[in-house]
């Protein structure tokens, strides 16, 4: 608990740092602060674009979904199903990785097999429909399929190893 008071105060201390340093260079016109600050103001104003409505929304799955229909289709009877279902469902993620770990978590504590999360995790990196047309349209479709038809294929692989190495049982 001491350790807990510790790290909390020493996040504090380091934050005041950063603002005397951004408002420092914000006085001196020290341009790197000054574009450090500019950064870190429009990632807080994106992410409070994007994480109320999510949280929102991991909130309804949580009351809405059954936690049998999560077993049924990404639990540990669901065999390759499961990952199947977890790359659509990462397919339709919006929000990177600030929305796929929240409903990650969700779908484990719900009764998903460790595989088809890390699955879900993974997936939800390469297999997003908007980043994938946004890529096709500079890079060209055949490009994306190669990309798709060799990752999907790997995260599959390497989710399943992970899950066999770490295997937890069920959450209840």
């Amino acid at each position: 608990m001491k350790l807990k008071k510790q790290k909390k105060k020493i996040n504090y201390i380091l934050f005041i740092f950063y603002l005397i340093f951004v408002v420092l260079s914000w006085t001196f016109n020290y341009q790197p602060g000054v574009q450090i600050g500019i950064n870190f103001t429009d990632f807080v104003k994106s992410m409070f674009k994007i994480l109320p409505f999510a949280f929102i929304l991991i909130g309804l799955f949580e009351v809405w979904v059954k936690r049998e229909t999560v077993e049924k289709y990404l639990g540990h009877a669901s065999g390759c199903k499961g990952y199947f279902w977890a790359i659509i469902l990462s397919s339709t993620t919006v929000g990177g990785a600030y929305v796929a770990f929240p409903v990650a978590y969700s779908l484990y504590s719900k009764g998903a097999k460790l595989s088809v999360v890390l699955t879900y995790i993974g997936s939800s990196a390469i297999t997003r429909i908007p980043m994938s047309i946004f890529e096709a349209s500079f890079l060209g479709i055949k490009f994306t399929l190669i990309r798709l038809f060799v990752s999907i294929p790997l995260v599959i692989l390497t989710s399943w190893a992970i899950g066999k190495r770490f295997y937890l049982k069920p959450a209840k």
